[in-house]
Formats: structure tokens, sequence, C-alpha cells
């Protein structure tokens, strides 16, 4: 009986530590599996933060594009209208000029005299200045 008896111990002791060491092997694969699904979460959220960062740096990208060709725009349409009216000046300078050949005259002669230098006015027939004599 004490042998049944001490079999019976050691054949229970086994089998607890045969449950146990079973257990904390099952306890092993549960906690890897965890890890890698804790890992497979964590990449897929990086990988979605990386594409929403990609589309925020493109479609900045594209207004900051956008922003460029109206500002651009803009300043041709200035530029133009700018030249619309130094057009318009010159036209309304140029038509008050015509038939006022004293007044165009006495521009010349102001000019003239206001110019740093030694210079000599000599008529001619067609009312200009000799600038170069040889």
């Amino acid at each position: 009986m004490k042998k049944t008896f001490l079999f019976s111990m050691a054949f229970a002791t086994l089998l607890s530590l045969t449950s146990c060491w079973e257990w904390s092997r099952q306890q092993d694969i549960k906690d890897a599996e965890a890890k890698g699904i804790a890992t497979l979460k964590e990449s897929e959220s990086s990988k979605k933060a990386m594409v929403e960062t990609a589309k925020a740096e493109n479609e900045s990208a594209t207004l900051k594009a956008e922003a460029m060709v109206k500002i651009a725009k803009a300043q041709a349409n200035a530029e133009i209208e700018r030249a619309k009216g130094v057009a318009e000046a010159n036209k309304i300078i140029g038509n008050s000029l015509q038939g006022n050949e004293d007044y165009l005259k006495y521009l010349q002669i102001e000019a003239i005299k206001e110019s740093k230098g030694s210079k000599v006015y000599i008529p001619t027939e067609a009312g200009l200045p000799i600038l170069e004599a040889k």
C-alpha cells in the first residue's frame, strides 16, 4: 500500500507539474499572440498616420500652387490696368500737345537750360537742336 501511495503521489506530482508546464506554455502562446496583435495594430495605425500626413502635405502643396497662380494672375491684371492708365495718359498728353508748337519749344529751351555742362543752342529750320557737332 505504501508503494501504491508513493506511486500515486509521484503520479499526481508529475501530473500537476505537466499541467503547470502546459498552462505556462499556453499562457506564453497567448502572450505572444497578444503582442503580435498589438504590434500589428500599431503598424496599421502608423501606416494610416503616414497616409494622412502625405494627403495633407499634397493638399497643402496644391493649395499653395493655386494661391500662387491667383497672385500671378492678379499681378498681371494690375500690370495691364497700369499700362492702360499710362497709355491713356500718353494719349491725353499727346492730344494736348498737338498744335502747341510754342509750348514745346519752351519746354525744349527749359530742358537745355536746366541740363548740366556747357551746351549751345542753335536754332535750325526744323526747330531741333544740333546735339553733336564735329
